[in-house]
């Protein structure tokens, strides 16, 4: 690793693939810990001699060797790690001092140490207990789609005759001549792989997908009963909400009732895309709906939420995540939560082909709302459309500077009075964790006060802390 990609990650900090840890002479537990969590997700590295706040210190001389020696005879010890995960290390020299980074990379299989089975969440090494938690792993490991499960009692009576119907009409009318347009029903839900037979197994019938797009109410309800989806707008009550609207139907209607709520509480402003006029809040409005409802775990527990606020277009949905982070054109490699789901909306012409969703929110998000728009990728995917006004409490760690966040959080100070850790974490996009780093950072520099133990902790602007 050279010295500026080095820099670089000091300067970006730790994250959902990098971990500082100070070190002596021998590796503590939880570097055992993150080395668990990172093989787990999706890889990381761990620099080891680098403290949290990236200042470089180095290991002790000498010691390289035998720290690389005790990891590997921790990693293989059946008494920690059911299985050893994979390590390869690299020693970085910076202003004469050393530096190990122990690089963990992805691969299958779920590993416990001591039993404990752990996971990578943002910048945090957390133990997973309940049963949902660890099969969500395992669905993230090998690439399970729930989708695809098969109900044998699911009948066609169960679905919507009338829906059905209307989505082959709406097939053809985005495409003359589509295949669809001369498919009897069971034809259709053929073609569209919503029945299917399991080849390993070999049952066949109706799958989950269908049950989702085009089943009565009741029947989605029975085939993911935690599914919902909660539209909340606020603007004269910030801290309730002076709209809701919980949507609980399938997966068609949904993005009809979904796409109203937005439209009924967002500006269409005024844009020209050469010498037509086209609705930018219809068309980013469409890629932040269709998203929230396809690219989303249907048997996680955890609801998916739509706000409209001072911030922006906000959503967020249970996701199954091979990768964790900021999502840009530069990077960004589509890969289908739910193809099936998603192959239908494209039919029907409520979405576009993977990938053409993120182009239209990065051409049309500033012209909509004045921001940029922000995809957090992760177990609960994140979509921010931001205002422009309001951008300033928007700003993401990962995007933007150290310093910029450090600003950001400084000026919500000012202008709350009083902040906790949860409050400034939400506020831009950062674990809580670090959050508190930062807020830390100021009550080091005299610009804020702490009041609490940790559990209870706010911070006050010095000027009105209340000690005055």
């Amino acid at each position: 690793m050279d010295r500026p990609t080095f820099e670089s990650i000091l300067q970006q900090g730790e994250s959902s693939t990098v971990e500082f840890k100070r070190c002596g002479g021998t590796p503590s537990h939880d570097t055992l810990e993150t080395i668990c969590s990172f093989a787990n997700r999706s890889g990381g590295s761990i620099f080891l001699g680098v403290s949290a706040m990236g200042e470089v210190l180095g290991i002790p001389s000498g010691s390289t060797l035998e720290i690389e020696r005790n990891l590997i005879n921790c990693t293989y010890n059946p008494n920690l790690f059911n299985m050893p995960p994979s390590l390869e290390f690299e020693q970085i020299e910076f202003d004469g001092k050393i530096v190990l980074r122990v690089w963990v990379p992805p691969t299958q299989g779920v590993f416990r140490l001591k039993g404990h089975v752990l996971d990578r969440l943002a910048d945090a090494d957390v133990e997973l207990k309940s049963d949902t938690q660890i099969a969500a792993l395992y669905l993230r490991k090998y690439a399970i789609f729930t989708e695809q499960h098969i109900f044998p009692h699911l009948r066609m009576e169960d679905l919507d005759s009338s829906l059905i119907d209307r989505c082959r009409k709406m097939a053809a009318g985005r495409r003359p001549g589509h295949p669809w347009t001369n498919m009897n029903d069971i034809e259709l839900l053929r073609s569209a792989q919503l029945y299917t037979r399991d080849i390993e197994t070999g049952a066949e019938g109706l799958n989950r997908a269908a049950a989702l797009l085009l089943g009565k109410d009741e029947v989605v309800l029975a085939a993911c009963p935690a599914y919902k989806t909660d539209a909340i707008y606020r603007h004269d009550q910030p801290d309730r909400y002076d709209d809701r609207e919980t949507v609980r139907t399938n997966l068609i209607d949904s993005y009809d009732q979904l796409h109203a709520f937005c439209a009924k509480h967002l500006p269409d402003p005024f844009y020209l895309e050469g010498s037509l006029r086209v609705s930018v809040r219809d068309i980013v409005v469409r890629e932040v709906v269709s998203n929230v409802l396809i690219h989303r775990e249907f048997t996680s527990p955890f609801p998916a939420k739509l706000i409209i606020d001072e911030v922006g277009l906000r959503t967020e949905n249970a996701s199954r995540a091979l990768f964790e982070g900021r999502l840009t054109l530069s990077d960004f490699n589509p890969m289908p939560k739910n193809p099936i789901i998603a192959n239908f909306f494209v039919q029907i012409g409520y979405a576009e082909e993977l990938g053409s969703g993120l182009r239209n929110l990065e051409k049309y998000s500033k012209p909509f709302l004045g921001g940029d728009p922000v995809l957090d990728e992760g177990d609960i995917f994140r979509t921010l459309v931001p205002r422009k006004a309001k951008s300033i409490e928007a700003v993401s760690a990962a995007k933007a500077p150290k310093e910029q966040t450090r600003l950001s959080i400084l000026a919500l100070l000012e202008k709350r009075g009083s902040l906790s850790a949860v409050e400034a974490a939400t506020a831009v996009h950062v674990t809580s964790k670090t959050a508190a780093k930062y807020l830390k950072g100021l009550v080091e520099e005299g610009l804020a006060a702490p009041d609490g133990n940790t559990r209870t902790r706010r911070y006050y602007r010095t000027e009105i802390s209340r000690s005055n």
